[in-house]
């Protein structure tokens, strides 16, 4: 009953932060409040599987009670089926308590933005890049998330240079994360003449959205430049300087040097819009190169690349002619190459997320 033990230890914190929350001292401090909002969620999802866990253990006590004292055959029958259903539902339970009991990364319920270059490969690798942007689109429409394109650079010859994009809805990063990497295509350009197969890359890159309270940024110290924007959107697009463009010189607190950040957004035809969401990408990228460090120390520790924080290791290989997908991370190979460029991408996620999980229940030693 070792994990009962670990259970009880966690029911004074539970009734801590049940009172914590509806203090209006906690409340009017927005940052402690949301933290402690999100450990209530974390801590309640624990007291509610051990109150299955305890039902379960009571169930099969009394199932076995019933089997020794019963005489009428009918009942005992039915015990002996409730006790089987609860000795299957043991170990089950007690899995899903191990994994709610390691601690949840803090950034996994945060919303993303997706950062989507092509790399080698010149326009190959553009249309490449337009591919994978098409295929999370088509994930997100099957989550029920939101993405909206933030800014893009066109490839000559279709697809993307760069696009940028952010996804809202429910534990985005947490099943996004996993996507961050070089992806590597490989199949018969449309320019090829000879037939052959060329290797071409894209990376990803998928960033936690930081809190207005995560970053401080001296707004008084941000350059604002203005410009038209380009595409599809009208003629108005074109004739009004609703695109901007934020500078900022951040001061990296690891090694001291300066660096200038640069942003740009023409996601609506409103400037002020485009100013407050050109303000929430550059909170994002401070936030994400604050914690490089934080992400490199996990990665670290692992023994596979699932968490890498080397955004340059190569995750993820498409193979066109053989319809094959690879993920080098965990040796996940899959044939349906073109449902994954449909959106099909979960089955994969969800193998990924089981092998992050097993090591983080070896690290946890649970």
């Amino acid at each position: 009953m070792e994990i009962l033990e670990k259970l009880e230890g966690l029911i004074p914190r539970f009734e801590e932060v049940s009172t914590l929350i509806t203090d209006p001292h906690v409340i009017a401090d927005q940052k402690r409040y949301v933290q402690l909002t999100k450990e209530y969620k974390n801590l309640e999802d624990i007291m509610n599987a051990r109150k299955q866990y305890i039902a379960t253990v009571k169930g099969i006590e009394e199932a076995k009670e019933l089997i020794t004292l019963e005489d009428d055959p009918e009942m005992k029958e039915i015990a002996r089926e409730e006790l089987a259903a609860n000795e299957k539902r043991l170990p089950i339970l007690e899995e899903e308590i191990k994994l709610l009991l390691i601690p949840a990364d803090p950034e996994d319920s945060k919303n993303v933005t997706l950062e989507i270059r092509g790399g080698t490969g010149g326009d190959e690798a553009a249309l490449f890049a337009g591919d994978l942007f098409r295929m999370y689109s088509k994930y997100c429409e099957t989550k029920g998330w939101h993405l909206t394109i933030s800014s893009f650079s066109e490839g000559a010859a279709g697809g993307y240079k760069e696009i940028v994009a952010n996804i809202t809805g429910e534990n985005v990063y947490g099943t996004m994360k996993y996507e961050s990497g070089v992806h590597r295509v490989q199949r018969v350009p449309v320019t090829e003449t000879q037939g052959r197969v060329h290797t071409s890359a894209s990376t990803v890159a998928v960033l936690p959205e930081a809190e207005p309270f995560d970053v401080q940024i001296n707004e008084g110290e941000v350059k604002w430049d203005t410009f038209r924007s380009q595409g599809a959107g009208g003629q108005n697009v074109n004739k009004v300087e609703s695109g901007v463009r934020a500078r900022y010189m951040w001061k990296n607190p690891s090694t001291g040097e300066t660096e200038e950040i640069l942003v740009e957004c023409t996601e609506t035809r409103d400037q002020p819009k485009n100013k407050e969401r050109a303000l929430a990408r550059l909170r994002t990228y401070i936030y994400d190169r604050e914690h490089q460090k934080y992400i490199d120390d996990i990665a670290s520790r692992r023994k596979t690349l699932v968490s890498t924080g080397d955004r340059s290791a190569k995750i993820r290989t498409y193979n066109y002619p053989q319809g094959r997908i690879t993920d080098h991370r965990i040796n996940y190979t899959i044939y349906n190459l073109a449902a994954f460029m449909d959106g099909n991408i979960q089955d994969c996620i969800d193998h990924l997320i089981v092998a992050e999980n097993a090591e983080r229940l070896k690290e946890a030693e649970l």
